[in-house]
């Protein structure tokens, strides 16, 4: 089974990518083709993996869909427990449980710190994931910026910590994280950052799957509303990608903002998770 769960999210991944590039919307046989797949077998699976039809997958990657959610999907942080969290609501929500290390800790860089990794499949292209025996440490996707470069990128977070290729160690976290496994405990995560940081990281676990906030929001929700600047970097640096959502926080104007593992995969996560919240809300 996991073999094959492997392999469907390997091919959403290719269907997803193939989608966003298209100058126009395609049509299922067109997408059918490309992933050398009848029509009817790649809607289906599609729509297994992705909540709803290639079509309406393509109407919720739309550039403006991003102003529709600031508009219909805005989130007051300091009311986020009240909104979209009851039954099938948050049907697809991560169940996560998460501790931060400590201020003390986090200066020595990872000193005595033994961080496990390995390379995973997922809808919005290859991951590395990283772990202590605490919980998840680091997410990355590498379709954009490339797997060294994301190793790189994760590994300096923590300049004295021994990293050990263990993918096996992590693939029970990692394949309840990418929703290919249901699982029956929470997935842990182990917070690694400097306080500031940790602060809007925490922030950012607040807001409901398929609602979105703004910079300004954070910045107000943490108590320092004029660091909306310090903010937006606290959010780029966030190294546990989609399980810490980052990609929920937008700019006033209803623009992205950045992300630092690629537009392409922040405009393909909202996507994802608007189009299988209003699958929940329309089924509830």
């Amino acid at each position: 089974m996991e073999q094959e769960n492997t392999y469907h999210y390997a091919v959403m991944a290719r269907a997803i990518e193939a989608i966003d590039a298209a100058d126009a919307p395609l049509t299922l046989e067109d997408l059918a083709g490309q992933m050398n797949m009848s029509p009817a077998h790649f809607q289906r699976l599609f729509s297994q993996w992705v909540g709803v039809s290639p079509k309406r997958y393509q109407q919720y990657l739309a550039l403006g869909h991003a102003k529709t959610l600031l508009r219909d999907r805005f989130t007051t942080l300091a009311t986020a427990d009240a909104v979209g969290l009851s039954g099938s609501g948050r049907l697809h929500d991560m169940f996560l449980k998460w501790e931060a290390m400590s201020p003390g800790d986090f200066a020595k860089g990872g000193a005595g710190l033994t961080i496990y990794w390995g390379c995973f499949e997922s809808p919005f292209g290859p991951a590395i994931i990283m772990g202590t025996d605490k919980g998840i440490c680091g997410m990355a996707f590498t379709a954009e910026m490339g797997e060294d470069t994301a190793m790189a990128d994760l590994t300096r977070r923590w300049p004295h910590a021994t990293f050990t290729k263990n993918p096996d160690f992590l693939r029970p976290w990692a394949l309840t994280a990418l929703g290919m496994d249901q699982g029956d405990a929470p997935t842990p995560l182990y917070l690694i950052g400097a306080p500031f940081q940790l602060k809007v990281w925490e922030a950012l676990l607040t807001i409901p799957t398929g609602h979105v906030t703004t910079y300004s929001e954070i910045a107000a929700t943490i108590g320092n509303p004029k660091a909306v600047r310090a903010v937006g970097t606290a959010v780029g640096r966030n190294p546990i990608s989609l399980l810490i959502p980052c990609h929920r926080a937008l700019r006033k104007s209803g623009e992205l903002g950045g992300y630092h593992w690629g537009m392409k995969v922040k405009r393909s996560i909202l996507a994802w998770e608007s189009a299988r919240a209003d699958t929940a809300l329309q089924s509830a």
